[in-house]
């Protein structure tokens, strides 16, 4: 089923996300929604507390990127629990972001390239790996939402004030976008 995208301004996506158990009630049909979801609006990541959830559960999608990243044909990953233990921070790198979270908004944040990260998959096996490149950079951001941050929470100030009155507009419920979403006016 296809769940509606909450935006900013909910108060949700700035909750720090819990932990859950492995007999989490609901689990695997809470996975199928948000998959579902993601592939209604064509993003390659959700976090559980944009739809509502303030539970520690991402999908990620870079099979949609796969033409231009071949690396990352069929990868379709469920993380459930994830915590970043370290950042690498000897090399970074500069990207544009933007979220299905804040609709029409894409900003430059740097980010560490490499980062180490423990998680549970879909049967609860523990992995422990140091993660590089673009996939890094997603689980960043992904991550970030279970910790209640945003991109434009990594924005330079600059940034953030020239941002500003698109900030104010979601919160106000006065955007579009082709997928479901709840906003603190609508």
């Amino acid at each position: 089923m296809v769940l509606p995208i909450y935006i900013y301004g909910q108060p949700v996506l700035r909750k720090v996300a819990e932990d859950i158990p492995q007999d989490y009630e609901g689990l695997d049909t809470l996975i199928r929604d948000m998959w579902d979801t993601l592939a209604e609006s064509e993003g390659i990541g959700l976090a559980a507390p944009q739809i509502g959830k303030s539970i520690r559960v991402v999908v990620i999608d870079l099979d949609v990127i796969s033409d231009d990243l071949p690396e990352y044909k069929d990868f379709r990953h469920v993380y459930i629990n994830p915590h970043i233990i370290e950042y690498d921070d000897s090399e970074e790198s500069s990207s544009e972001e933007g979220c299905l979270s804040l609709p029409a908004i894409h900003e430059k944040v740097v980010r560490p390239t490499r980062i180490h990260v423990q998680w549970v998959d879909e049967q609860f096996e523990a992995h422990d790996e140091w993660i590089e490149g673009y996939l890094a950079r997603v689980m960043q951001h992904e991550f970030d939402h279970l910790d209640g941050k945003m991109f434009v929470d990594r924005v330079s100030p600059l940034r953030k004030q020239l941002i500003k009155n698109k900030l104010k507009a979601l919160i106000q419920g006065r955007f579009r976008c082709g997928y479901k979403t709840k906003s603190i006016r609508k």
